[in-house]
């Protein structure tokens, strides 16, 4: 498996992925004006000026745009089933980019990626996995016949360094990311990261705590904190009192502890942060079991929403912490 849960081949497959090191530097052969690039990999992509057309896996390709590069194709998830932008896209405008998804998860349709004649291919790289987010061994071979391809660290780093990654990479792609936008856009992020560390104090100081959780027909999942780059940020950095299950799945790169439904109250929490993603169910599905439908939590409606595979983006983050922090208020002002 090479994603966190959503994206997923069947969200049974869920514990499939989701150290730091220095965001890596491009160059630039002055005298040919050539174009290099070393990315999370080690891959070195070299080209004789920088290129032009992009395609990218969708949180990437919101990514990039938030920090003002466009691209010409995407694949992963795009439109929801009403037509609406899936939140994994971000800022990216359906209308304006061709999607690339082949007909199963990890496919590409080859033939549109032929015709866009892109110069690159940008995707997430999770640290327990070879490849790039997305695509299948077999897939990311092909799309190498056809365009150099670039991975970006979406595991063992913390949200800020993540951000920082697509930033110096968007800025070797020529876009503006000192630009007066990007410089409020990050504003806004700090602004609400201080929300949110604020209502961890508050929520910390009333002895509460959070669970992370999502599930499919087959299996409930608690989430671990740590190793997701939000969730690991918002724990770490900002004090959001997010419970870490005893029992994670090694197999899986440790991003969830996997329960059967009859042991969906083996953890509690006052606050229930659910996964957003298609694959996953929604609150209201979940409390069809009895056993999680019995929770305090679970009966109160205590849900705040988890947009797991977002762009990592300021712009992106200042949206999503603001709109959980919103949600955390309003849930904390009915608590007893």
């Amino acid at each position: 498996m090479r994603r966190k849960i959503g994206a997923i081949a069947g969200l049974i497959a869920v514990t499939g992925a989701l150290a730091g090191c220095a965001p890596p530097e491009p160059a630039a052969d002055s005298a040919g004006g050539r174009w290099s690039y070393t990315d999370d990999r080690g891959v070195t992509v070299n080209a004789d000026q920088r290129p032009q057309r992009f395609i990218a896996q969708v949180s990437a390709a919101g990514a990039l745009k938030d920090f003002g590069v466009d691209v010409v194709g995407t694949f992963g998830p795009l439109v929801k089933d009403d037509g609406t932008t899936e939140n994994e896209a971000g800022s990216v405008n359906p209308a304006e980019v061709t999607d690339v998804t082949g007909p199963a998860y990890g496919e590409l349709n080859m033939e549109r990626v032929a015709s866009l004649h892109p110069d690159l291919l940008v995707s997430g790289k999770y640290a327990e996995f070879p490849g790039l987010w997305h695509l299948t061994q077999d897939q990311e071979e092909t799309a190498k016949s056809i365009v150099q391809t670039v991975g970006v660290q979406q595991s063992g780093v913390a949200l800020p360094e993540s951000i920082r990654k697509y930033e110096e990479l968007a800025r070797a792609l020529g876009g503006d990311v000192d630009s007066p936008r990007v410089r409020a856009d990050e504003e806004a992020f700090n602004a609400a990261a201080q929300r949110l560390r604020g209502l961890g104090e508050r929520l910390r100081s009333q002895n509460r705590s959070i669970l992370a959780v999502g599930g499919t027909p087959q299996e409930y999942f608690v989430v671990v904190p740590a190793r997701n780059p939000d969730l690991g940020y918002y724990v770490r950095e900002l004090g959001l009192p997010i419970t870490t299950p005893a029992h994670p799945d090694t197999a899986g790169g440790g991003y969830f502890e996997r329960l059967s439904w009859e042991n969906a109250n083996a953890y509690s929490g006052d606050i229930l942060l659910w996964d957003t993603r298609r694959a996953s169910m929604n609150p209201e599905q979940m409390k069809q079991n009895p056993l999680f439908a019995a929770q305090p939590a679970a009966a109160a409606n205590r849900f705040v929403e988890w947009d797991a595979v977002a762009p990592m983006s300021y712009a992106s983050y200042a949206r999503i912490m603001n709109k959980l922090a919103d949600q955390i208020e309003r849930t904390m002002a009915g608590m007893r």
